[in-house]
């Protein structure tokens, strides 16, 4: 069993810059593969970023790559998703999610554990 707790959305200006976290318990972390996905509103919920177990094993969606970056930290049992340039449709819920296995995947049917999201909101 794993448990996900995001933290660090917000408001932000239309070029400014977030930093997300997802702690997780449970399990053994340094064993999954780590993702964000976000949904906005009427849209479905979708594939942003995703490591490897090591960290040496990345994947982005083309809409931020250059813009976003995904790290861990294994001793603390953390992800983190810096983002930077933000723009005003990255606005969105943004949940972290957790799967078993080496590969990063982008199927939201591959994670078999999800934190309650947190809301990230960029204004123009």
């Amino acid at each position: 069993q794993v448990t996900l707790v995001e933290s660090g959305g917000g408001l932000v200006q239309a070029g400014g810059s977030l930093r997300l976290s997802c702690a997780a318990s449970g399990a053994i972390f340094s064993r999954t593969v780590m993702s964000w996905f976000r949904q906005a509103p009427g849209k479905e919920r979708e594939f942003v970023t995703g490591i490897g177990w090591s960290g040496a094993r990345f994947d982005y969606a083309d809409s931020v790559k250059g813009r976003f970056t995904i790290s861990r930290d294994n001793a603390k049992n953390t992800v983190y998703l810096q983002m930077n340039s933000l723009k005003t449709e990255d606005t969105a819920v943004y949940y972290c999610a957790a799967a078993w296995g080496p590969a990063v995947v982008r199927g939201k049917g591959e994670y078999a554990y999800w934190g309650q999201g947190t809301q990230v909101t960029v204004s123009s």
